[in-house]
């Protein structure tokens, strides 16, 4: 059966977009395996609403963030509801109101879809997949490399084999910046140059303001300051101010934890990676895969966020873009993921019960499979069968006699008889 004059992507909104079998499977496939490393360092799953007042909700999102948010108004309530732009707010308010008498640190994990106001621009989504975990309630560098540490772990188990991940501080840049007589905009303006490792342009801005040649060299040395660990050395030399070097301190004791973890070969530092300015303490970091000049997860500490929704706890937590992730790994996942039903049952005559029988049967022994309730020619049925990637086609001509089983990979022909089929140790591969 066909549809006539089928919809066009054009009939959907800017943003979104439908997922075939194939992408989902590998959706579904990069969300099972990260939760299962969640699971095992001992996260538990939480799921927030797809829904919130906004006034809540706001108290969580940095101001980036609130100007994102999808809102309008609620004819039960007569208050403005919001489609979460972002899930950490939520796990916040989660583990601030309804958690809050259990005992710390709290290990929260989660999978889901946000949505985002973006500027009408190519390849800007809307809706959004994240996946991601909380850690509540710690404030260790142990608890920061833990993070690290595990989203090393999650880009190998999804099949990454070359990544990095790139740690920078906010209270190294913070320091630097303390009592500088700059203003707001100025400060953003410094920030973005420093972030885009654009010299020439900090040195202009710098040109404008009346700051010390100390200072002017502490901030010119940021965009350099990239590399392993050496590049600690070369920030503590670069810095007299006490807040930029008990950052140093820190990122020194966060990569001790990372190499008993075995996993430093990964990680480069990076002083001026400052995005997330506005919304973390502490340890920032982003993780990269070749070829896509986007980050596929970012993570970080932040401490004051709690606070908004009545807990006064330290926190630490990362999350992925899955969306990034099936971009960058799409064709990896080829070699994995292989979507489709191991058999597809076809009866000629008057034998549906006999066909039933089958289908009935092989499902109870773990296999998927599906009845070609349609009646059409067995041509036609195995034209059908490769397209929806079914494995065998199963044709039942008789009640209780042998039944034909055609492999759709080389398309080769057996037979198989009943008595084999009630066999324990029966396997169709």
């Amino acid at each position: 059966m066909r549809f006539s004059d089928p919809p066009q992507d054009s009939d959907l909104p800017k943003g979104v977009r439908d997922f075939l079998p194939l992408k989902a499977a590998k959706l579904e496939f990069l969300q099972q395996q990260l939760r299962k490393v969640y699971s095992a360092w001992g996260f538990h799953p939480v799921i927030p609403p797809q829904l919130e007042f906004l006034d809540v909700l706001e108290r969580g999102l940095g101001e980036g963030l609130r100007e994102r948010a999808f809102r309008f108004d609620d004819r039960q309530s007569n208050r403005l509801l919001a489609f979460p732009p972002d899930m950490t707010a939520q796990i916040a308010r989660i583990a601030a109101t309804r958690m809050s008498q259990m005992l710390l640190p709290l290990r929260l994990c989660y999978n889901g879809r946000v949505l985002r106001h973006t500027e009408q621009q190519a390849g800007k989504d809307r809706d959004i997949f994240q996946s991601g975990v909380e850690l509540i309630g710690l404030d260790s560098p142990e608890a920061d490399a833990e993070m690290i540490a595990m989203t090393i772990e999650a880009l190998s188990a999804v099949g990454a084999d070359r990544f990095t991940v790139d740690i920078g501080q906010m209270e190294f840049f913070r320091g630097v910046m303390d009592g500088l007589p700059v203003d707001r905009q100025q400060a953003e303006l410094i920030a973005d140059a420093i972030l885009r490792k654009d010299s020439s342009e900090l040195d202009l801005l710098l040109a404008d303001t009346s700051i010390s040649d100390r200072t002017r060299s502490e901030i010119q040395a940021l965009p350099r300051l990239f590399g392993g660990r050496e590049v600690l050395e070369l920030a503590e030399k670069s810095v007299s101010n006490d807040r930029s070097r008990r950052a140093l301190d820190n990122l020194a004791d966060i990569l001790d934890v990372l190499e008993t973890y075995g996993v430093s070969e990964h990680v480069t530092i990076d002083l001026g990676e400052l995005r997330g300015l506005n919304y973390h303490t502490g340890m920032t970091f982003q993780g990269f895969l070749p070829g896509l000049g986007r980050s596929i997860c970012s993570g970080g500490r932040y401490n004051t966020l709690m606070a908004q929704y009545g807990l006064d706890v330290p926190a630490t937590g990362f999350t992925f873009s899955l969306l990034h992730l099936l971009f960058a790994l799409d064709k990896n996942l080829d070699q994995t993921i292989a979507p489709g039903t191991d058999l597809l049952v076809y009866s000629t005559g008057d034998h549906l019960r006999a066909a039933q029988k089958l289908a009935r049967q092989l499902r109870q022994r773990g296999y998927s499979v599906a009845r070609d309730i349609i009646r059409r020619r067995i041509d036609e049925t195995l034209v059908y069968a490769r397209q929806m990637n079914y494995r065998y086609v199963a044709v039942v001509a008789t009640e209780d006699l042998e039944i034909e089983l055609i492999s759709l990979a080389d398309s080769s022909r057996s037979r198989i008889n009943w008595q084999q089929i009630q066999h324990p140790d029966f396997t169709l591969y």
